[in-house]
């Protein structure tokens, strides 16, 4: 992951989605699952109205999946009985895999959105929290965050030597967060196992747009709480990527146009601001420079904290981003560019020549790997996979991270979903759909989507709403330097160190896939969770 109101999840600079297509297609494909934005700022652009025109672009070789019938219907809920892991003591949980229609105006159904929720036996409703859990994409279903990081079932993804064969065999996961709040994984329409219930054009440009989808989601949220008596809940949208967008957005139009308050957000290596995004500008290799130089020093063991890296921050903020706004005509300039660029990533002079110090993040993750004839991913600079034509003079290859937990974590769901909670869809499971990348709407402004001033409404006119922003070192679809400088721009009548905190651990976008990552974000949660709870 979302764009509650401006913009939702998306890549770096184009089509979301573009596997095995050209370099800037190929990037895309970061955006399908996390939310980055491969657009340019026009494409970029949000519309007020659901439903605007205009639609991502579609790299060669997208992936096409067989769609459900229209009209077909997923089964009734299932609720099942289950143990916390052991180191969490035995308490009980109750799991209900589900889903909820929603009808248009004439009260004829639309879409049915799938869910997963989780909630601990013996407690009060009016105290005990509740967490909403969106991915991103836009097109990624939420068994991300659900089996990586917050749910009490893991699976190990996305680390070095992790491949398409990897046994998809959920164990107990001793960092869910299911001891200090109860979970709803929800599944946009077209993700996981939601899915459309009339064969209508007009619905999928409706709901596959950043508005459709923030109004589509927010009702989903009204309904939940409503029908599970959980109004009185304090309640916290958790939203990654795509999904980091989609969340403040959400709880905008919730506070605005639905009648209920939100009391936090957790928000996981977001785009908050697609403008600092387009590759080419200052601003884009500025922000990824300190997570160029994390890894490089990472790579030889050093400690990476955000002292370590406060003088890069300052340099890419400060002379960095003046001689790069001088342009390739300033021979001064560039050639000071080159020389600090290399100290601090070490990457090949000739190499950072090219690009004048800006080099582009495909060529980047080929570089990185290029001696030992390998790939870096882009969802973690640190996780290296094969290059498979390393003397092609164009990169084509799949992600390391990406792709290569594509199947792992499509048959863990579908095998959790089926003999663990009883839920058994004919239906195929869609974690990544790529038409929902392709045909995305991000409206008609000129400027480019933006979730940023969402953000900043919703803790303006709620003075206990809290925030929490985390990212990983390693992550170049998302560098946590971005969400810096979006957050920065909060005035600080809205914002405090209480309120509102960036947080970054070792790790990538997916940085939950580390353990030791994983048990710092499950400790941030909690903390937050503590503070909403004090405040409801």
């Amino acid at each position: 992951m979302q764009s509650p109101i401006r913009f939702h999840r998306c890549r770096e600079n184009e089509g979301v989605d573009g596997r095995r297509a050209r370099p800037l297609a190929r990037t895309a494909v970061i955006g399908a699952l996390l939310g980055l934005a491969l657009l340019s700022p026009i494409a970029a652009q949000e519309s007020g109205r659901p439903g605007g025109q205009q639609e991502m672009s579609q790299g060669p070789g997208q992936r096409q999946r067989p769609a459900a019938e229209p009209g077909e219907r997923l089964p009734a809920p299932v609720t099942t009985s289950h143990s916390l892991p052991a180191a969490l003591g035995s308490g009980k949980y109750q799991a209900t895999a589900g889903s909820i229609v929603l009808s248009d105006q004439a009260g004829r159904p639309t879409v049915e959105i799938a869910y997963v929720a989780y909630s601990l036996e013996g407690q009060d409703p009016a105290t005990r929290p509740i967490a909403f859990a969106f991915n991103g994409g836009p097109g990624a279903a939420s068994a991300y965050l659900h089996f990586g990081a917050m749910g009490p079932k893991r699976l190990a993804f996305g680390n070095q030597g992790d491949g398409p064969s990897s046994p998809p065999i959920l164990t107990d996961n001793p960092e869910t967060w299911l001891p200090f709040t109860d979970l709803v994984f929800v599944d946009p329409v077209g993700t996981g196992y939601s899915r459309f219930l009339r064969d209508d054009q007009d619905l999928r440009q409706q709901f596959w747009s950043v508005s459709g989808d923030v109004a589509a989601l927010s009702r989903f949220v009204t309904r939940y709480l409503t029908e599970n008596d959980r109004l009185r809940s304090p309640k916290v949208l958790v939203g990654e990527s795509y999904g980091g967008f989609r969340v403040p957005k959400i709880a905008r139009a919730l506070q605005g146009d639905y009648g209920v308050g939100i009391n936090g957000l957790y928000i996981i290596s977001p785009v908050l601001d697609f403008n600092l995004k387009a590759d080419g500008l200052p601003f884009s290799s500025a922000a990824r420079l300190p997570s160029l130089v994390a890894a490089a020093r990472a790579a030889k063991g050093e400690a990476i904290t955000r002292e370590a890296l406060a003088e890069v921050e300052a340099y890419a903020l400060g002379d960095y981003l003046v001689d790069a706004l001088k342009g390739p005509r300033d021979a001064a300039a560039v050639a000071r560019i080159l020389d600090r660029v290399q100290a601090l990533t070490g990457l090949d002079r000739d190499f950072l020549t090219r690009s004048g110090g800006q080099p582009d993040m495909t060529s980047v993750a080929r570089e990185l790997g290029r001696p030992r004839s390998e790939v870096a991913s882009y969802y973690d600079a640190l996780i290296s996979g094969i290059d498979p034509a390393p003397s092609a003079p164009r990169a084509s290859f799949d992600d390391p991270v990406l792709d290569a937990s594509m199947a792992p974590l499509t048959s863990a769901a579908v095998d959790y979903t089926r003999r663990v909670l009883k839920y058994e869809v004919s239906r195929p499971y869609e974690l990544l759909n790529g038409e929902i990348n392709r045909r995305w709407s991000w409206g008609n402004r000129r400027e480019g989507p933006e979730a940023a001033s969402d953000l900043n409404a919703a803790m303006a006119l709620d003075p206990a709403l809290v925030v929490v922003v985390t990212h990983g070192f390693t992550d170049l679809v998302t560098p946590y330097l971005e969400s810096r400088l979006v957050l920065d721009r909060i005035p600080a009548t809205i914002a405090n160190s209480e309120r509102l905190r960036l947080e970054v651990v070792p790790g990538g976008h997916m940085f939950y896939t580390r353990d030791d990552s994983r048990k710092a974000l499950r400790d941030s949660a909690e903390r937050l969770f503590k503070a909403v709870g004090r405040k409801s």
